[in-house]
C-alpha cells in the first residue's frame, strides 16, 4: 500500500493491482510513503514506477493525475491459464482507445500514435505467449526480466539472469517456460515511440535545455509549485483508512463500481 500526497491538493492511498498516473507539467511537490497498516506481520510492498518524459510543447501543462483501481486494469490469460499479462497502458490484447484506460491529457501515452505500452508479464511453468508486434513503426521496446531464473526462453534464446532485453519491436516475441521449472518467470514490458527532443535533467527535473533546468529551480524557489497543503513533510493517512483517490475536491474508492478518479482534457 503506498500513501500520495501533493502541492496541487490531490491524494490517495492505492496498492493491490491499482494504477496511478501522474503528469507533473509545470511542477507540483509530491510523496509518496508507506503506511505501516498492518500491525501483528510485515508491511510489504512491491510496486513499478515509471517516469515518461514530456515532449517541449507540454513541459508546462498544468498539473494532472488520474487513478485506476485493480479490477479497472485490463488483463488478458492464455487459454491454460499458465500465462497472464497486466496492460497498464497500450492497446494490446484485445484493447483499443477506447476500451483501455487513458492516461493523463497531456502524457506521451496518451496518444496511441506514440505506442506507449506497460505490461505486466507473469508465466507459469509449463506455459507460453506470444507477445505480438508494435503497433507502429520505430517504436523502442524493452523486456526487464524481474523474477523468475530458472531459464525461461524468448524466442527460443535460455535467459537466467535479471537483465533487459531490447527487442525489435516489428516482430512477434515468443516467451516459453518450462514445465521443469519450480517457479514462475515474471517480465516488465516497456515500449513507445522515442520523443526525439534533447534531454536535460538534474534530479527531479527534466527540460530541454540547461537554462531550461535553471528556470525549473528558480520556479521551485519562487513558488513552491503552489506550497504543501499537508500538516507533515511525509504524508500518512490514518491506518484504518482504505484506498482512495481524492481529485478536485472529490473523493472515490474502490467500491463504488467502475468510477475512475482522473482529470478531463
Amino acid at each position: 500500500i503506498i500513501d500520495h500526497a501533493d502541492s496541487v491538493g490531490n491524494a490517495g492511498r492505492y496498492g493491490q493491482g491499482d494504477v496511478q498516473w501522474m503528469t507533473a507539467g509545470e511542477g507540483v511537490v509530491h510523496s509518496e510513503m508507506f503506511p505501516l497498516i498492518e500491525k501483528e506481520k510485515e508491511n510489504k510492498t512491491r510496486f513499478f514506477q515509471i517516469w515518461i518524459n514530456l515532449p517541449s510543447k507540454n513541459k508546462m501543462v498544468e498539473p494532472s493525475f488520474a487513478m485506476f483501481w485493480a479490477n479497472q486494469v485490463p488483463k488478458w490469460k492464455s487459454e491454460d491459464e499458465k500465462a497472464q499479462v497486466t496492460i497498464f497502458a497500450g492497446h494490446y490484447f484485445d484493447q483499443t482507445p477506447e476500451s483501455q484506460n487513458s492516461p493523463p491529457p497531456a502524457s506521451w501515452a496518451n496518444d496511441p500514435l506514440n505506442d506507449v505500452a506497460i505490461m505486466h508479464i507473469t508465466i507459469l511453468p509449463g506455459g507460453s505467449m506470444t507477445l505480438p508486434k508494435a503497433n507502429q513503426e520505430d517504436v523502442n521496446r524493452s523486456l526487464f526480466l524481474i523474477e523468475g531464473l530458472e531459464g525461461v526462453e524468448v524466442d527460443g534464446k535460455k535467459v537466467t539472469d535479471k537483465v533487459v532485453i531490447t527487442l525489435d519491436g516489428s516482430k512477434d516475441v515468443l516467451l516459453e517456460l518450462s514445465d521443469s521449472c519450480s517457479e514462475p518467470t515474471e517480465f516488465l514490458m516497456l515500449q513507445g515511440k522515442p520523443i526525439d527532443e534533447p534531454v536535460a535533467q538534474y534530479g527531479p527535473f527534466v527540460m530541454n535545455t540547461n537554462a531550461e533546468i535553471n528556470q525549473a529551480f528558480s520556479d521551485y524557489q519562487r513558488t513552491k509549485f503552489g506550497g504543501w497543503p499537508w500538516p507533515r513533510d511525509d504524508m500518512v493517512f490514518d491506518r484504518e483508512k482504505g484506498r482512495f483517490a481524492h481529485l478536485n475536491g472529490v473523493e472515490l474508492e474502490p467500491s463504488e463500481g467502475e468510477d475512475v478518479c482522473q482529470d478531463k482534457e
